[in-house]
């Protein structure tokens, strides 16, 4: 009898736990489930997303709604946009909408709606919603919903839409609202100025957008938000220097503005704040002590602005701290306290933590030696100390504890390593980046010990003798190599592995063939050593089995011979061919028409020969196109201007082209470097000159260099230029978007310079010497304001020196010689500070001339340029006479030749005056 109690117990427990499990896991709400296969009958679904929707299956299990875990309601919808692919569903039309009015604890999720003419009445009829997202809707403006209506409404997301306006009130009185994501979505304009209704407020989102104002301060009195992202938006000014009630943010972005003020001081009262970014950014002033506050604090990055000063250490204390980028600032002198050897490197808080993973440093002006002390943090995985003004000796007692250390960026100090040949590290790396450390003479051994490396720098080591075979051999593993600028020398073997993608050898003394490469490779640089023969085998024939991924290519400066290979169809990726200073003969191969994503082509200093083949045309994309120092001949195509629009550098000097400079050169609007110098061109220069508009208005000269990135390693190559100016050969490349430079020296161009040059008036450099060219200097040439070098010598040019020349105040080499000018040199504060050779050989006088202007009948006191205007008022005057005698003459003859009685009587009047001068003859003969 006493069984049975336990026996109905154990069976009436057994049905109360299978009930309590059936309602938890039970299935989709048979109304939302009807509700959900009407919605299928009536949506476009050209992909077949719902092919998961059987009738009859529960449809919580369908993919793309979700149900909510213990009451089973659809809370959430998710047939609209892939984020990675296409449109999945489309719903079109209101004939789905009683189906939706069903589900009433659905949040719109991702539902497509762009193309629905009458969308905007479909949400107007949910007035329950709690979400609504509509991100990648290609929405093109902001629906004005009625916001009263959506009381309930949490969760608004429209971001990646492209709206072009600026965002409606009315999306900042919505009370009940958490989560606001407006980014990337082409927004414009200002903010709404106050009172906004974001009592919730937690998280707000608008990174991605074109503001283009002050930060509003409303936004800092929301004492709910904790996420503020706003990177990249066109915020200006200062941030508010108060901000009474936001005291529980833990995220805050605004990166890449143009943020100009401090940090303000109530930032760091924020103790909840974990994420700090605001890079790219204009901010100034130091790192208070305060930021010891921000005891929650795992990220923070300040680079790239204008911070100055030293680091407090009570940075120390910051224990949950993961990520710390301080690069490319003003911070300045001994590592600050932070670094400072005599404080053990680090504060006591900072220096016993055992969670700092990452320190990045990079780009400032840290000087002084690095502490023995770094070794007290024995979990850092990153450090990155790269391009300051260390100095000292680092040994291996810097790295005795280590052992987690994986990557290590540490390039561009004035550093010396000094460990043993036998030295094993106690850290297995992924990179290593210490180029420019003195590591040499003998190659460090202790690389054989990295088993798992991927990226090697030890460029600029001062490193010498061959490289051993078991390195080349870690190639099987090294992804980017770089042992450039050293002492290197001997044969490279063949690298044919599939891993190393980026190789830099340049600048050495590796000799012998070139050595067969991987089809993988994306960067190869041996410029600047002694490699020799000819290059069909290192073109032609190391991959007959398909195209190589390489972009980047530098041969520049061996000892190369031979033609230039016709075998470019397999290498169609490539982006930049330096092929310059070698010994290289022949034409340029037409096959080269197929590098159609060619950038850059320099092959400067070889004997190349022959006519510029028209295939070369089909290159585009060009940049830069150097040809200089060649053999080269006949004339400048008229397509050279027409197909290459993006050209910035052209370079034909030293060769044998001839003719007429075509007028299409002037199409090239983006050019900035154009040399001429030293061929057989005549005739005038082109009057279109001032079409070159990248020297006239420079919108785009100084914004940025010319660089191409390789690959994913933020490897990045500069362009170069060779300028010929000031009479010397000078190569620009981190200068050189502000370079602009003109030459046309040695050639047979004639006429006069023409007006339209003095419109170049972002031109730096400029070089007519040696030709043939006549008339006067143009008065204009003040309005040159950034001119530093001009060279018209040994040419025909006449009449006096303008008086505007001497307010080129940038003017720092001049040479007018052997010409015809005369009259009194300009006085100004330039002209008179140049050796007395840049004006020999014309009929000049003043100072620098010895030749004194009153002794030759040049009355000192005339204003040179009142005399060219009245010279020129003379000259207009005989030209107006002659003008009108022409007239006068021509329309009496035409009078008489076509109107006989005028002619008769023009006739008869002069017979009457013949005869009245002959009797007067004979009355004074008898007289």
């Amino acid at each position: 009898m006493k069984a049975l109690p336990i026996t109905f117990c154990f069976f009436l427990f057994f049905i109360l736990t299978n009930t309590t499990f059936s309602v938890c896991i039970g299935i989709c709400r048979e109304n939302e489930q009807q509700a959900l296969e009407s919605l299928k009958k009536e949506v476009y679904d050209p992909s077949n997303f719902l092919s998961s929707w059987i009738v009859g299956k529960d449809c919580c299990e369908w993919e793309g709604v979700v149900c909510h875990n213990l009451t089973r309601h659809v809370i959430e919808l998710q047939i609209g946009n892939d984020v990675y692919g296409p449109n999945l569903v489309k719903i079109n039309n209101l004939e789905w909408l009683p189906s939706l009015l069903n589900l009433e604890y659905l949040g719109i999720y991702s539902v497509d709606l762009s193309n629905a003419t009458n969308w905007l009445q479909v949400i107007n009829m949910l007035p329950s919603l709690v979400d609504l997202h509509l991100y990648r809707c290609r929405l093109h403006y902001i629906p004005p919903l009625l916001h009263h209506n959506f009381s309930s409404l949490e969760t608004l997301d429209l971001s990646r839409n492209n709206f072009s306006s600026s965002i409606p009130k009315w999306v900042f009185n919505l009370p009940s609202l958490v989560s606001l994501d407006l980014s990337h979505s082409n927004l414009i304009g200002p903010f709404p100025e106050g009172p906004v209704n974001f009592t919730s407020l937690t998280v707000f989102r608008a990174s991605g957008n074109s503001f283009n104002c002050l930060l509003p301060r409303w936004l800092f009195d929301l004492n709910n938000l904790e996420y503020l992202e706003l990177g990249s938006s066109g915020i200006e000014g200062a941030i508010p220097s108060e901000a009474r009630n936001i005291t529980k943010l833990k995220n805050l972005d605004l990166s890449s503005n143009n943020l100009n003020s401090t940090i303000p001081n109530w930032l760091y009262r924020c103790k909840d704040l974990e994420s700090l970014r605001l890079y790219r950014n204009n901010i100034e002033g130091i790192v208070s002590n305060a930021i010891s506050n921000l005891s929650s604090i795992k990220s923070i990055d300040l680079s790239k602005n204008m911070f100055s000063g030293k680091l407090p250490n009570v940075i120390g204390k910051l224990s949950k701290l993961r990520s710390f980028s301080l690069s490319e600032n003003l911070f300045e002198g001994e590592v600050f306290e932070l670094f400072n050897s005599r404080s053990n490197f680090l504060p006591a808080g900072l220096r016993n933590s055992s969670s700092l993973a990452e320190l990045i440093l990079k780009n400032n002006k840290l000087t002084g030696t690095l502490p023995e002390s770094l070794s007290q943090l024995p979990v850092l995985e990153i450090i990155d100390i790269s391009n300051n003004r260390l100095e000292g000796v680092v040994t291996e007692s810097h790295f005795t504890n280590w052992t987690q250390l994986r990557h290590f960026f540490a390039s561009n100090n004035n550093l010396t390593l000094k460990v043993s040949q036998k030295w094993i590290p106690p850290f297995q790396a992924i990179r290593i980046q210490i180029g420019g450390w003195n590591i040499g003479p003998l190659f460090p051994m202790w690389l054989q010990t990295q088993k798992n490396i991927e990226r090697v720098d030890i460029s600029n080591g001062g490193i010498q003798g061959e490289v051993p075979t078991w390195f080349w051999n870690l190639s099987s593993q090294i992804e980017y190599l770089d042992l450039s600028h050293n002492r290197f020398f001997g044969v490279v073997p063949t690298i044919s592995t599939p891993y190393i993608l980026l190789m830099l050898l340049g600048s050495n003394n590796f000799s012998g063939p070139l050595p067969q490469v991987s089809p993988h490779l994306f960067e190869l640089d041996l410029s600047n050593n002694s490699f020799s023969g000819g290059l069909s085998h290192f073109l032609c024939e190391t991959n007959k089995n398909g195209s190589y991924m390489l972009e980047i290519l530098n041969l520049e400066g061996n000892d190369l011979s031979g033609e230039i290979p016709d075998c470019w169809m397999n290498w169609l990726m490539l982006s930049v061919l330096n092929l310059g200073d070698n010994n290289l003969i022949g034409g340029i191969p037409r096959s080269m028409e197929v590098l159609s994503n060619l950038n850059s082509l320099d092959f400067r200093r070889n004997r190349l020969t022959g006519p510029l083949p028209s295939s070369l045309a089909k290159c585009r994309g060009l940049l830069k196109l150097d040809l200089a120092e060649n053999e080269f001949v006949g004339q400048v195509p008229p397509w050279l201007g027409m197909k290459f629009s993006d050209l910035i550098i052209l370079s034909l000097s030293s060769n044998k082209f001839y003719g007429e400079l075509p007028p299409e050169i002037c199409h090239l609007k983006d050019l900035q470097i154009l040399d001429l110098a030293n061929n057989s061109f005549f005739g005038t220069i082109p009057r279109c000159i001032s079409n070159l508009t990248a020297m006239v208005a420079g919108d785009k000269l100084g914004e940025a260099d010319i660089e191409y990135v390789s690959f994913d390693f933020g490897e990045i190559v500069r362009e170069s230029a060779m300028v010929t100016t000031k009479g010397n050969n000078y190569q620009y490349d981190k200068t050189l978007a502000f370079v602009s430079s003109m030459d046309m020296s040695s050639n047979n161009l004639s006429g006069d310079i023409p007006i339209s040059f003095t419109s170049l008036v972002r031109l730096r450099f400029c070089n007519f010497s040696k030709n043939h060219l006549t008339g006067t200097i143009p008065n204009g040439i003040g309005d040159m304001k950034v001119l530093e070098s001009l060279d018209l010598s040994k040419n025909q040019l006449s009449g006096q020196i303008p008086q505007s020349i001497s307010s080129l105040s940038t003017l720092s080499f001049l040479n007018m010689s052997y010409n015809n000018l005369s009259g009194k040199i300009p006085v100004g504060t330039q002209l008179q500070s140049f050796n007395s050779s840049s004006f020999q050989g014309n009929e000049l006088c003043g100072l620098p001339l010895l030749a004194n202007c009153s002794s030759g009948g040049q009355n000192p006191d005339v204003d040179t340029e009142k005399d060219d205007s009245d010279e020129d008022e003379l000259d207009w005057f005989y030209i107006a006479m002659s003008i009108g005698f022409g007239l006068s003459f021509w329309g009496v003859c035409s009078c008489l030749l076509f109107k006989r009685s005028w002619r008769y009587a023009y006739y008869r009047f002069l017979d009457s005056c013949w005869e009245f001068l002959c009797v007067k003859i004979q009355i004074w003969g008898w007289i």
